[in-house]
């Protein structure tokens, strides 16, 4: 489990005055099943906001990426059928190794999030032919290979569409620092 994920836990209970498996129960007794449906009535009925009750809800259901890692090499799994994609994944983690060992990489089920002090990035290999790059860059206009995220990802405020290991060139590792360093 990762440290933003356990700081979050700890939140919970700090916030809430229930832990975890608490609100667990507390989902499980309401009859809701549909990740969806648990968040709205973990919203509604219990004042959570969304990242809050998102954690609930993936607990409830079992499908927290936490869970997952435990038996499931999670980046492993997101390459299945994408093979092709995995050496632009592998290069961007060895270029971002390089900015600093306070890199975090929390792999979930659909992406890897990349952490320093907040979320800076995700890769994600969106398609079977297409590895996304979302950035956070606030105030940043959209140049080059970066353009503006719109409805892909609200995580992120932009993103540079990869489909080739020559498309993770030094402009991509530099809108990658800068994000890094930004965080």
């Amino acid at each position: 489990m990762d440290q933003a994920t356990k700081t979050m836990i700890a939140n919970l209970e700090k916030n809430t005055g229930k832990t975890l498996s608490e609100w667990v129960a507390v989902v499980n007794s309401s009859g809701f099943a549909k990740h969806g449906e648990i968040i709205k009535f973990l919203k509604s009925e219990h004042g959570f906001t969304h990242g809050f009750a998102n954690l609930v809800a993936h607990e409830a259901r079992g499908s927290a990426a936490a869970n997952l890692a435990e038996t499931t090499d999670l980046v492993a799994e997101q390459y299945k059928g994408k093979e092709n994609l995995r050496p632009m994944y592998d290069k961007l983690m060895k270029e971002v190794g390089k900015f600093g060992k306070d890199v975090e990489a929390a792999p979930k089920k659909a992406y890897v999030s990349l952490r320093r002090n907040k979320q800076f990035a995700i890769l994600q290999p969106s398609t079977k032919t297409r590895l996304d790059i979302g950035l956070n860059l606030k105030d940043v206009d959209p140049q080059g290979k970066l353009e503006a995220a719109g409805s892909w990802n609200s995580m992120c405020s932009h993103r540079i569409r990869a489909t080739d290991l020559k498309d993770i060139d030094a402009e991509v590792v530099k809108w990658l620092k800068m994000a890094y360093e930004h965080s």
